[in-house]
Formats: structure tokens, sequence, C-alpha cells
């Protein structure tokens, strides 16, 4: 057993899904179609139609769902079967439908056993509540497993070597790191002091160009790969709280064993106005340059090299930096063998 199931897993950003439209996302190597219903709730259910096994989102919205493009059956967002054109509705035509929940400016599906889907257990990203934030949304497209994505996030070591241009410094180096764990969630902490930052860095966080600033990157990783950054800045000698800060979502669904889907954005306040809303926007896309241009690049050449090989088969060497990864990949490998051991009884 290669995934987590039962757990949340983000399907799309909430905008992505608009009122007419079917949209196809593999997950976890399934094809699920993502719709709204009339009331705009909602729904993901598998995308194979089971009379020919016809492609559902090459078909149409309908009243009350969607309809097969092959035959014309229709399928409500419960999977079940509510029109058939050539008569009556066979018990077998029925597709699987998916808890999905609306939440964080986001759509979370469950993949697992349906009654564990307990809303509750979403990460908390209500920096992206769109009645209290403005959030700068983008998605990229990745190959490479989204563990490696996790273990990129986590190590922030590289940003010195990989991003030197864009998002890194000298500094970096001889950060002050730390890792915990709460439950199942880690927390990896990174500060630099009196580091000099990129000119980018400086426009955002609105600090004169060249001053030396203590920089600080909070990253909470929640399983399988949902992580929070809270990344600041502010003039050396003075308290975090007089700083410039964002938080920073990354979150990955894998689509494939080595493919992966990354959401993330940047959060600011409704209380910033036009200049908050803005800021975000340039922010997030002064992000994207590095991400696509350098990190991806850098990982899918990682997943060549690694093939289909086991991780921890290959031995990797750690180095100090690698300590919130390796912490979240023995989580992650923890909560597999705990769901497998429980299928295994039941």
């Amino acid at each position: 057993m290669q995934y987590l199931r039962n757990v949340w897993y983000v399907a799309a950003w909430d905008d992505e899904v608009a009122s007419e439209a079917l949209v196809q996302r593999t997950l976890l190597n399934e094809s699920i179609l993502l719709f709204r219903d009339e009331e705009n709730q909602p729904h993901a259910i598998a995308n194979r139609c089971p009379h020919r096994f016809a492609p559902l989102h090459l078909g149409k919205r309908v009243i009350g769902g969607v309809q097969c493009p092959y035959h014309g059956l229709q399928f409500n967002g419960q999977g079940q079967c509510i029109h058939n054109p050539q008569g009556a509705i066979p018990k077998a035509a029925v597709v699987r439908s998916y808890p999905l929940v609306e939440k964080y400016s986001m759509l979370w599906i469950w993949m697992g056993e349906p009654e564990q889907a307990d809303p509750s257990k979403i990460p908390d990203f209500s920096c992206q509540d769109p009645n209290e934030s403005y959030v700068a949304k983008r998605y990229l497209h990745v190959k490479a497993n989204y563990v490696l994505e996790t273990d990129n996030i986590l190590d922030l070591s590289h940003i010195q070597f990989l991003h030197p241009g864009s998002l890194g410094s000298s500094a970096v180096a001889s950060a002050i790191t730390s890792v915990e764990q709460q439950g199942n969630t880690v927390i990896s902490k990174r500060q630099t002091v009196g580091d000099i930052l990129p000119e980018f860095l400086y426009r955002q966080r609105r600090i004169p160009v060249g001053t030396p600033v203590d920089r600080w990157i909070d990253v909470r990783w929640d399983a399988p790969a949902s992580m929070l950054l809270e990344a600041g800045s502010v003039a050396t000698g003075n308290p975090r709280n007089e700083g410039v800060s964002n938080f920073i979502a990354h979150i990955f669904t894998p689509e494939t064993d080595t493919t992966s889907h990354y959401w993330y954005s940047v959060c600011n306040p409704l209380s910033t106005g036009d200049e908050g809303r803005d800021r975000a926007e340039a922010f997030v896309t002064g992000l994207t340059q590095p991400f696509r241009d350098e990190d991806l690049p850098m990982l899918e050449a990682q997943q060549q090299m690694i093939g289909e090989a086991e991780f921890w088969s290959l031995k990797p060497v750690l180095l100090a930096g690698d300590a919130g990864a390796v912490r979240a990949r023995r989580v992650l490998d923890k909560m597999l063998a705990e769901e497998r051991d429980l299928i295994a009884s039941t």
C-alpha cells in the first residue's frame, strides 16, 4: 500500500471547478470527476462509466448530475444512475462517490473509507479562509513523487544553492534550526541572523535593500503532504512582531507514483485592502519563477535518478538539514504501516 487513504487530500482550488465545468483529475492513480450541482455544491465521483467505461468528463452537466457522452446514462453526485434513456436503470449502474469538502479555498477529497471522513481532520489552513483573507493561488504539475516535494520544503537549506538569486543567501548555512513533533504533525523552524536578502524579498518585506535582517521560515507538515509556512523578516535587533511575514501554503497530492499536483498560495488579511491583495499576487508570482524553473527541474531530475527504487533502499546519506524531512517520512511510514495493518485485520 503506497498511499494513505483515510486522510484528506486536496483535489482542486475551489474556483478550478466552475458551475458548469466537468473537471477530470487523477488522484492516487484514480481518475476522478469533479463537478458542482445546481446548488453549487461540489461532488467527486469515479470518472469511468460502468456501462462501456467511457470517461464521464467528456460528457456534459445535466440537471441532477452528469451525462455520459457515449450512451447517455446520467449519474448524480452520489454516484447513482438517475436516468437511462433506453429504459429501466440497471442495479449495477453505480459509480463510486468520494466525500468532498469545500474549505479554506480548496476542495478536499477523502479517498478512504467514507464513514471515517471527518471534516474536522482537515489540517488548519484558516489563513486561506476567503472570508478573512485574500488568497493568491497557483498550481504546478510536477513529474516527481509527492514525498520528494515534502523533502524539498522541509529542508530549505537548499535555497542557498538552488535559488541564489531569488530566495537564498549565504547566511542559510549558519541558520538556527529546530524540529519538533506534535502528534503526527512535524514543525521545522529555520532562522538566520544578520541576513542580506535578495532584492525581491526586500521589496516584499518593505525593508530597505541591503538592511541586515533576522529572517524566519517556520514550516508545519501534516500527512500526507500539507505544509504551511510562516515566512518573515525584521531588521536585525528588532522583535519579530515588528517585522513583515506571510503565510505560504504548499500542498501536494500524488497523481501517480512519479507525478504530483502542487497547490501553493500567499495570503494577506482582507483588512490590508488592495495593497495587501496586490502584494500577495506579486509575491506568489515572484515565487513561481524559482518554483517552476529551479525546484521542478531538480525534483524531476531526482525522480529520474531514483526511478522505481524505494527511497530508503538507496541508503541516502543524511545531513543536519534533513531532520525535518526525515521526521515527516518516518511519521508517514508509520501511518502507512498502521493503516495497512488495520486493513489486514478486518
